[in-house]
């Protein structure tokens, strides 16, 4: 299956139906805030390595949490009995990013790219892209970024800097999100981990429902 070039000059994609097997759209493009919001409107995001051409994925099978079926572990109920946990939205976007980047690029290598750190910076500037920090006993112990679409929230990557950073952000950002009746946090790919936090496998046409009724007023 041949995979769709994208002209740079005209925001657009091709219908998510048309990715390959593994979830490969398109390449090319840019990395636009209106591109990118267009792109995460339908369920289309990008990835890709450091020296490739932007590649764009829609994979026909999602990973996603409900707010409201977020798991808490036993021991975990217990760590947040025994310790101070909070998260604050937005402390510093690009300093989480960057952080979730260097994590990353020190464990396993990392598609967050000086372009991508570029991109999503003024996607949060725009409005359309949000950081969590989480706090343990009064000190920062990690966090997560993501893209918000309506009422949906398109988790990115996380980082931790203590034990249960990046599980207090998670489990916390969940909550707030129910609150605002936020209806899944887009989780991209499945973990072992993701899943038993609640994370559950949908296919493209509940997922893109979900999207759509994220974005009723």
């Amino acid at each position: 299956m041949a995979v769709y070039k994208l002209d740079p000059n005209k925001i657009s994609f091709p219908h998510p139906s048309l990715a390959d097997p593994d979830g490969l759209l398109a390449i090319g493009g840019d990395l636009s805030v209106n591109r990118l919001v267009l792109a995460y409107n339908h369920g289309i995001f990008p990835w890709y390595d450091e020296g490739q051409p932007i590649m764009w994925w829609c994979p026909r099978e999602r990973f996603i949490i409900r707010p409201s079926e977020i798991h808490i572990s036993h021991s975990m109920k217990k760590f947040m009995k025994k310790h101070d946990t909070g998260i604050i939205l937005n402390r510093d976007f690009a300093d989480t990013m960057h952080r979730c980047r260097l994590k990353r690029e020190f464990n396993e290598g990392t598609w967050i790219t000086d372009d991508m750190e570029a991109a999503y910076h003024r996607l949060h500037n725009a409005g359309f892209a949000t950081s969590v920090e989480s706090y343990i006993d009064g000190e920062l112990a990690g966090g997560l970024y993501g893209v918000v679409i309506g009422r949906c929230f398109f988790g990115e990557s996380m980082f931790s800097d203590k034990e249960n950073g990046s599980k207090i952000a998670l489990v916390k950002l969940a909550q707030y999100l129910e609150t605002l009746n936020f209806l899944m946090i887009d989780c991209q790919f499945h973990t072992d981990h993701l899943e038993s936090m609640g994370g559950v496998r949908i296919g493209y046409d509940e997922y893109k429902a979900m999207i759509d009724r994220g974005l009723e007023p």
